[in-house]
């Protein structure tokens, strides 16, 4: 074999050899590329479990709320109104008034108790959350706050916010109600500022206290609160940010996209 032999053979095994190179380097690409989607195929699938499950809690806890609230008012409240009657039955046949004032002190119990168990049962039923805006639904709960005289509650809402997702606005009634109830039973806060309102993608909350604060990391290792309000902001695809400042306050900030 020639010189020419020669070099046309090196320069074949290199040209074999560079292109056995590059399909190497495109299988490892090709392989990274499928692998990169099929995990966020996994993810997509994962995430939209999660909230088809969230979607079937929160319909779940609604059936369960209405049943027990259903049956609070047809079968304990028309026993507790019979025993109103036998009461008011007893205290027109008795004639002795010390009997008579124990029994209507009897009857005073059971009104109260229907009285309270009315009310549990309007609130079990209630289905105001589909039927109200998300503004209207903050603003009564801040008013009932508010006529606590525990604390003084600041609602403010730049325009009204049109939500036709029942979860998210589900998860961000609840996440208010929740807030509030801690800040008013743990915080010793005088004043409690909500803010509610749109972004260029999506809504923004927040929640502000001017309470003793806390140590946001001793929270988030044993606070069930803050789990389940984390839990349900991320199952809407929402993000949440978290400061608190001893003597100061907290400040909870949700963002949701749209």
């Amino acid at each position: 074999m020639g010189e020419t032999g020669i070099v046309i053979t090196l320069i074949l095994f290199n040209v074999i050899f560079l292109a056995f190179i590059g399909g190497i380097v495109i299988f490892i690409r090709e392989y990274r590329i499928k692998k990169k989607a099929h995990l966020k195929e996994i993810f997509n699938i994962d995430e939209t479990h999660k909230k088809e499950l969230l979607e079937t809690q929160i319909e779940i806890q609604t059936q369960t709320m209405q049943y027990i609230g259903q049956e609070i008012h047809d079968n304990i409240g028309q026993k507790l109104t019979l025993a109103s009657l036998y009461a008011q039955q007893l205290m027109f046949e008795n004639k002795i008034p010390a009997i008579n004032d124990s029994i209507n002190g009897i009857n005073d119990i059971i009104n109260q108790s229907l009285i309270e168990l009315r009310q549990l049962s309007k609130s079990l039923t209630d289905d105001s959350i589909k039927k109200n805006s998300i503004v209207a639904l903050i603003a009564n709960e801040c008013k009932k706050i508010n006529d606590l005289k525990k604390c003084v509650v600041q609602f403010s809402s730049t325009e009204e916010i049109s939500l036709t997702s029942y979860q998210i606005k589900s998860v961000i009634y609840r996440i208010t109600q929740e807030f509030m109830q801690n800040s008013i039973k743990h915080s010793k806060c005088k004043n409690i500022l909500v803010s509610l309102f749109k972004t260029d993608n999506g809504i923004k909350l927040v929640l502000k206290d001017d309470g003793i604060g806390f140590d946001v990391d001793d929270v988030k290792s044993g606070g069930i609160g803050l789990q389940n309000i984390e839990k349900r902001t991320k199952l809407i695809g929402g993000s949440i940010g978290l400061v608190s400042q001893r003597l100061i306050g907290t400040k909870l900030t949700i963002e949701i996209p749209l």
